[in-house]
């Protein structure tokens, strides 16, 4: 017979395995969602995970809470393998009292962050909460604060996921706000500090939670989400797909896959045809990518966000890589607002979690007109600029077509710190395009012409003839080589070998000062 003590362990264990009871967790699976622990069990390796403070309770007497039974205080944190690596996670509990976050909910997650500093493993939050615990009031409040602080001291540390498979409002949005990557699940998940019935009261607006915080929202409009998943089982794929790039911490390379090593690297003929001969003609930059990184495997991120600039993961012979890429299929590949918050903040990524960085370029400019000057680019545009300036990572940078003014620098030129330029013959390397140079150069030429079309076609095919390649930029040691689009990955590769030992000294401070 066994020790009453282990029955009554046993007996208290299955009690917090059942979460909200069976009635809440029907209504959980009714409306399309799994149970906090039926995720877990998506994410981790079978019987490799480890739960912690499973019995923390908390000490509220107020509005009805004195002796409340809440099992696992709603949240359940831990930690175990994910494909053979330890991670940790916070997975919160709808169907306990909504999954809302109290005093002791917010040391269990506060606790599992500490943990995973301490031993340098990446966090994943799975968000499913109706917000703070009202009745615990400031308890509540100074629980969040305690989250985010931490949130904080990890940034740069431990990459930090957020997957959104419930409703994250309030306060509670910004804990996923100061994580490195955020996957939203479709009809599942929504996010936003105000909701709905609260902004028809303040504003008179109506809008739905779906309208107002779905994943359109976020990962078309405001760039909050960097993925999307159909389900919650894919948004678990997804973050352990994007695991498989990054390195557990910042002291750490990242995963290195020796099988891929030895993939071909030698010309690849296709690429020789890959750009139209018209400067003016679209073609899609993902048909590049592919062909640079290994097996095709591009994990982009942001995808429907500032798509005019793609950025994602890859890798080239096994080791993972940062591409960030003009995109000419989308506003001509310019770099506008938005996009330039994208690329800055992924620069930055990959620079904390020593991941290479290769800039495929075709850059016509910054977005010109009124909309954007009120709305910053110069102060936004000059993210990119302090990003790849302060990165200290292997920089190459590919220059496939247009490369024009200040645009070509937010790219990473070579004065901007690359530590390898290349070019194609295709590549157009000038202050401004032909047209604007043409305007500008020879307005009082043309005026006085006696057929001005004909003097300023004229003027700019001589223009053209000059600066629409790379050979002007590679005599004066802009460009170290004018390589043929076939030998493009075997370039990259090589350089990235040799690279492998860069350091980079920099001046000594707290950090620098992005113009935020």
């Amino acid at each position: 017979m066994d020790d009453p003590r282990i029955e009554d362990l046993r007996r208290r264990k299955a009690h917090l395995y059942q979460g909200g009871g069976a009635k809440r967790i029907a209504k959980q699976h009714a409306a399309g969602k799994r149970t906090a622990r039926e995720r877990l069990g998506q994410l981790y390796d079978p019987d490799t995970f480890q739960e912690t403070h499973p019995f923390m309770s908390h000490r509220c007497t107020d509005f009805g809470m004195q002796g409340k039974d809440l099992p696992g205080e709603g949240v359940i944190t831990g930690y175990g393998l994910v494909d053979g690596r330890p991670i940790y996670a916070v997975s919160q509990d709808f169907t306990v009292a909504g999954g809302a976050v109290g005093e002791a909910t917010a040391r269990k997650i506060s606790d599992l962050q500490d943990d995973a500093m301490k031993t340098g493993d990446p966090i994943i939050f799975i968000n499913d909460s109706g917000g703070a615990r009202i009745q615990e009031g400031v308890g509540s409040l100074a629980g969040y604060g305690d989250i985010f602080n931490r949130n904080i001291l990890a940034s740069g540390v431990v990459p930090q996921i957020s997957v959104i498979s419930g409703p994250c409002a309030g306060g509670a949005a910004y804990s996923p706000a100061l994580t490195d990557f955020i996957i939203q699940v479709r009809h599942e998940g929504q996010m936003y500090i105000t909701g709905p019935s609260v902004i028809k009261q303040v504003t008179g607006e109506d809008v739905t939670a779906e309208q107002l915080g779905g994943v359109e929202s976020h990962s078309h409009y405001s760039g909050v989400v960097h993925f999307v998943a159909e389900s919650g089982g894919e948004g678990l794929q997804i973050a352990k797909r994007l695991l498989s790039f990054l390195p557990s911490n910042n002291t750490d390379d990242p995963p290195f896959y020796e099988d891929q090593h030895d993939d071909m690297v030698g010309p690849d003929e296709p690429m020789n045809a890959m750009i139209p001969q018209s400067s003016r003609a679209a073609y899609d930059m993902h048909e590049v990518i592919n062909r640079v990184i290994d097996r095709a495997d591009f994990m982009e991120v942001q995808m429907h966000f500032a798509p005019n600039l793609i950025v994602g993961f890859g890798r080239i012979e096994g080791s993972t890589v940062g591409i960030v890429a003009n995109n000419p299929m989308q506003k001509a590949g310019v770099l506008d607002i938005d996009s330039s918050v994208k690329g800055a903040r992924f620069i930055r990524f990959c620079n904390a979690f020593n991941i290479p960085l290769v800039t495929l370029v075709d850059v016509p400019g910054f977005m010109p007109g009124v909309q954007q000057e009120y709305g910053g680019i110069i102060r936004h545009g000059a993210k990119m600029l302090f990003a790849y300036g302060a990165a200290t990572v292997p920089k190459i940078t590919i220059v496939v077509r247009k490369a024009y003014g200040g645009a070509y620098l937010a790219m990473c030129a070579r004065s901007m710190g690359a530590d390898r330029v290349a070019a194609w013959p295709t590549a157009e390397i000038a202050v401004m395009g032909g047209e604007g140079a043409v305007n500008v150069l020879y307005r009082r030429e043309i005026a006085d012409a006696d057929d001005p079309e004909a003097k300023r076609a004229e003027l700019m095919e001589e223009y053209s003839e000059k600066f629409s390649n790379p050979y002007v930029a590679a005599a004066q040691g802009m460009v170290d080589d004018v390589i043929e689009p076939a030998e493009t990955r075997a370039y990259i590769a090589l350089s990235l070998e040799l690279l492998k030992s860069k350091r980079a000294v920099r001046p000594e401070k707290k950090h620098g000062l992005i113009p935020l």
